[in-house]
Parts: C-alpha cells; sequence; structure tokens
C-alpha cells in the first residue's frame, strides 16, 4: 500500500472513543482467533492479508503503521474518520471506495486487532 507521508502521524489515535488502547507485547492467542474469525466473515472480501490492496489496503504492516486507537477508531467511527482524520481520508483517496459501517463491538474492533498483530509476526 502506497501512502501519503503528509497524512502518515505514527502516534495519531484518530478520532472516537478509543483514547488508550493497552496492548501487551505477547499476542493474546484467544483474542487473534477471534479476530480472525471477525476477519473471516466481515473483512475478507475487501482486505488481503498480504501488502497487496484488493477493495481496502492490504493489512500486512498495519499495526507498524498505526497504533491500536487509530485502528479502533476507524473500524468503529470510520464515517467520521474518513471526513475529519487525514490519514484515513488519504486511504479513501487512494482505494476510492468508501468502508462501509461493519457494526463492530468494541471487543469485535480490539480482537481484529490482534489479529493484525499476529498477521504482522507478534507472537
Amino acid at each position: 500500500m502506497k501512502e501519503d507521508n503528509a497524512h502518515y502521524a505514527p502516534d495519531a489515535k484518530g478520532i472516537g472513543k478509543f483514547k488508550d488502547v493497552p496492548v501487551a507485547s505477547a499476542l493474546d492467542p484467544t483474542m487473534a482467533s477471534n479476530g480472525n474469525k471477525i476477519y473471516d466473515l466481515k473483512c475478507s472480501s475487501c482486505h488481503k492479508l498480504t501488502k497487496e490492496k484488493l477493495v481496502g489496503p492490504g493489512w500486512t504492516g498495519v499495526t507498524h503503521r498505526r497504533k491500536a486507537e487509530w485502528v479502533m477508531n476507524f473500524v468503529t467511527n470510520t464515517d467520521e474518520m474518513i471526513s475529519k482524520d487525514p490519514a484515513a481520508a488519504a486511504l479513501l483517496e487512494e482505494c476510492l471506495v468508501r468502508m462501509p459501517n461493519q457494526s463492530l463491538s468494541d471487543d469485535d474492533a480490539r480482537n481484529v486487532y490482534e489479529f493484525m498483530r499476529k498477521n504482522d509476526g507478534v507472537k
């Protein structure tokens, strides 16, 4: 995924209710497994687990580029993020398709983030 560095703020937390998400250094396998199930059901039709763009950007490396808060705010508050967060707006420009609201709960969002960490090699 090519990303405009002018819109890249590695410390950005995005816009939404997630302000401080504790993330352990070790992977939580139960959360990652639950996140994998959500990915299979709601995310895999638009996102690959590689760097390759499908409809939306590939997921490889996302947890190195984005904080947990940003990802969780984006997947639970997509419309506001796209309209107010420069990085989210840049993704829409790149992908040309607005991510639909997947109605993820807070726990779902955290589990998906943990699955993203697993995909990025966290053990």
